[in-house]
């Protein structure tokens, strides 16, 4: 895929996601860097924000398939990878794939499920390919988790284990819409337009197909990164397993994520090279959820967030 093509499907895809998804532009961007690097995101936001909707939409424009999964306490890891039923006709057993056969697949509330069934997505995410009944089966190579998490109620919930979190790239948090924004929405559901009947409508296009993915991830590994930035970059991921107030900092898998994050970062500035305003604008995203904080400074009510600000105002930006 030529660079002037990429930056034409880009400009494209942000337009028919955001005839459907109002006021998430952050969000929107963070989810096609997510899905444009191969990689997976953990989506944080209230009840009603558009977290299903956006990783629909987000299957639609780009022409791929689509799954959801509703954790429960009783979800069983079967119920995820699917299983061998036995066909007494043909006397044999068949495969009954699970929802995790797609491309893109929403883990709706992921810590409502046990840890069992949390890391039956694990060697999915890691190797695309599962195993069942010891028969290993591959996921196409476009696939892509996005877990939904509520931050605000923590009732009956399994927290995810670190292992876990840190195979998610980055973390997308979606707040609630501004007036404006919310007023929009109020409009179109009024005049029978709202985001929910436009995307089944079909009125949103796709712009690519899914083995464009590939062409895609191709060409963001041309985007220059200089050295003196690298260093930058493995430099911030470097401190926070040094900061005072960090009792477990980020690993090299990290480092790996902010460099994917920033490269792709750059060519939806429309870009062909990072800038130490990628890897800042890409750090709390990347970094936020596999950092832990030491008791004594969450009882001082310090954020990951604030914290992320001072490890990158500590750095010295390269010029």
């Amino acid at each position: 895929m030529s660079p002037d093509r990429l930056k034409e499907v880009l400009s494209r895809a942000r337009a028919e996601i955001g005839r459907v998804i109002i006021g998430q532009t952050e969000a929107v961007d963070r989810a096609l860097i997510v899905v444009f690097t191969g990689q997976h995101a953990l989506i944080e936001g209230v009840p009603g924000v558009a977290k299903t909707l956006l990783v629909r939409t987000l299957g639609q424009v780009l022409g791929c398939a689509f799954s959801r999964i509703q954790f429960t306490p009783d979800l069983m890891p079967s119920d995820i990878t699917g299983t061998n039923v036995f066909n007494f006709q043909r006397n044999e057993f068949n495969l009954i794939r699970g929802p995790v056969f797609t491309s893109f697949l929403l883990a709706d509330e992921i810590n409502r499920a046990p840890a069992k069934t949390q890391s039956a997505l694990l060697q999915a995410m890691q190797e695309r390919r599962v195993t069942i009944d010891r028969e290993t089966h591959p996921l196409p190579e476009s696939f892509c988790v996005f877990a939904t998490q509520n931050p605000v109620e923590y009732e009956g919930t399994y927290p995810l284990p670190e292992a876990q979190k840190d195979r998610f790239m980055l973390k997308i948090s979606m707040t609630t819409p501004e007036r404006e924004d919310e007023l929009d929405l109020a409009r179109r559901l009024l005049s029978g337009t709202s985001p929910e009947s436009e995307l089944g409508a079909g009125a949103v296009q796709a712009v690519l197909q899914e083995a464009e993915l590939l062409s895609i991830r191709a060409e963001l590994q041309t985007i220059t990164l200089r050295e003196e930035l690298l260093a930058y970059l493995v430099d911030v991921v470097r401190s926070t397993r040094q900061h005072e107030s960090i009792l477990v900092g980020a690993g090299p898998r990290a480092t790996q994520s902010l460099l994917l994050a920033s490269r792709a970062h750059a060519a939806l500035q429309g870009r062909d090279f990072a800038t130490p305003d990628d890897v800042r604008a890409m750090a709390k995203p990347v970094l936020e959820h596999r950092l832990i904080l030491r008791p004594e400074f969450e009882l001082e009510g310090l954020s990951t967030s604030e914290v992320v600000d001072r490890l990158l105002q500590g750095i010295a930006v390269p010029r």
